[in-house]
């Protein structure tokens, strides 16, 4: 089963917005380059986070905005406009009711599931797309630092 990747793309494409906003034209092209994802794949998560209100755009003009500011945005609020409902952690239900494990495991999974999924959703509700924005930028900064340094060497 291959795991969704939604998500981290959201996350990719708000903070491409923000980071190369007045810089570079924010096509949907542009950005699925930097995703590596199609076009329309972008078109279809702007337009979710666009429905979350996260996002505006304008009709065939690729200038997307965000539409709070960065660190009003948390990481909960773009997974719940990409993933909505969907639990963060899926139990098997096809399991042998006569076995000791197969008979308890969704019960017991379930309990640690819930548990887990709102310590995840705390976590994500406490960090904003700003904390991303900002580890972005110090890391590219510590890549050029590096690049320029070994260049002296």
């Amino acid at each position: 089963m291959k795991i969704s990747t939604r998500f981290s793309d959201a996350i990719h494409l708000l903070a491409f917005i923000d980071i190369y906003k007045g810089k570079i034209p924010l096509s949907s092209e542009n950005i699925a380059g930097s995703i590596e994802t199609s076009p329309v794949m972008v078109r279809k998560l702007m337009g979710e986070l666009r429905k979350a209100k996260l996002i505006e755009t304008k009709h065939g003009t690729p200038d997307p905005k965000l539409a709070k500011s960065p660190d009003q945005i948390s990481l909960l609020d773009v997974y719940l406009a990409v993933e909505k409902d969907k639990p963060l952690f899926e139990i098997d239900h096809k399991t042998n009711p006569q076995c000791i494990v197969g008979g308890n495991i969704q019960e017991t999974l379930s309990e640690y599931y819930h548990q887990a999924e709102v310590a995840a959703k705390a976590k994500l509700n406490n960090t904003k797309l700003a904390d991303i924005i900002d580890t972005i930028l110090v890391k590219q900064k510590e890549k050029e630092y590096k690049k320029t340094t070994d260049l002296k060497k």
